[in-house]
């Protein structure tokens, strides 16, 4: 049996999410698609006889691409769990979720998780707030959209350029020099895997050596390669023909690291404007593409200053 160093991650990542009160729970939630998700315990569901046991406020806490959500959120359960009942879903083609429709597109992962908040007995409530993270930002301002301000009362867009245009990816391919998105984004070797982290982090490793690499391949972007290509191509941000980014409702704080080389700054102030005057932005200095995982202190901070304000 071969020995992973990430497998010993992964064990103590669900730990430190089973110490923040969550539980793993997967559900059908329709006929084609089932949803694997982390809950708090005191959520009820509609396949459990749980009554509710606590009147917190509920948070969608939705990853973006790459490891799963045990990894991008390790940081924030302990802290956020103590305001909030969490719901952290893994998207569609991550983890342990999957389905059989042909649907690609990130307006359909957020129609998938309004059917999952319905069926875990959250479809009445009035106090849910949705947080994102790179295209897990694209799929967040979805479900806003979707859910209203009746029931959805507040927003953050971390790291997620929903003005995204073709210009853009261009660029990004330029900055990275690779040829594809799905090839930063899905690595499939060393020398791809060390472009990724140093286009993500503002302090990537200064060495990191292959075997390592192919190990983190191996376990975090080996499963399920053709679909999370599809995913890719059917992000209809940037396609002027199927969105079109209008404002939010409800209040929206944007964060973003003042250093990310994958959507560099400046898109962050273009999408304040398009946001509306509900939103307001914070930079987070020396941090890149995840100041959830660089600076988790001040980047918790600023969520629960946010989320939490009357």
């Amino acid at each position: 049996m071969k020995f992973s160093l990430l497998s010993l991650v992964n064990y103590y990542l669900r730990l430190c999410f089973s110490r923040s009160g969550l539980r793993p729970y997967t559900t059908d939630i329709d006929s084609l698609t089932t949803i694997k998700c982390w809950i708090s315990s005191a959520l009820p569901n509609k396949n459990l006889t749980l009554k509710s046991q606590s009147s917190k406020p509920i948070l969608l806490l939705i990853h973006g691409f790459g490891p799963l959500p045990i990894w991008q959120w390790h940081h924030q359960v302990g802290p956020l769990s103590q305001h909030f009942d969490l719901v952290v879903p893994e998207l569609i083609f991550f983890g342990g979720s999957t389905t059989k429709s042909s649907s690609r597109s990130e307006f359909f992962q957020a129609e998938s998780l309004v059917q999952l908040l319905d069926v875990l007995g959250l479809g009445e409530r009035k106090d849910v707030n949705v947080v994102g993270t790179s295209y897990g930002g694209f799929v967040g301002y979805h479900v806003a959209r979707l859910l209203g301000e009746e029931r959805i009362k507040k927003v953050v867009i971390a790291s997620s350029d929903l003005l995204k245009a073709e210009p853009d990816d261009k660029a990004l391919l330029k900055r990275a020099g690779v040829e594809s998105i799905s090839d930063l984004l899905i690595p499939k070797e060393p020398d791809n895997m060390r472009i990724l982290m140093e286009m993500a982090l503002w302090r990537p490793p200064h060495f990191m050596p292959n075997f390592v690499l192919w190990d983190v391949i191996q376990e975090m972007y080996n499963d399920n390669i053709e679909q999370k290509m599809e995913l890719i191509k059917g992000i209809t941000i940037g396609n002027k023909d199927a969105f079109q980014l209008t404002p939010l409702p409800q209040e929206v704080l944007i964060v973003w690291g003042e250093h990310d080389q994958i959507f560099p700054l400046d898109k962050a102030h273009q999408m304040q404007k398009c946001l509306g005057e509900t939103a307001r932005l914070e930079v987070l200095k020396n941090t890149g593409h995840l100041p959830q995982a660089e600076d988790p202190t001040r980047f918790n901070e600023v969520l629960l200053n946010f989320l939490t304000a009357s």
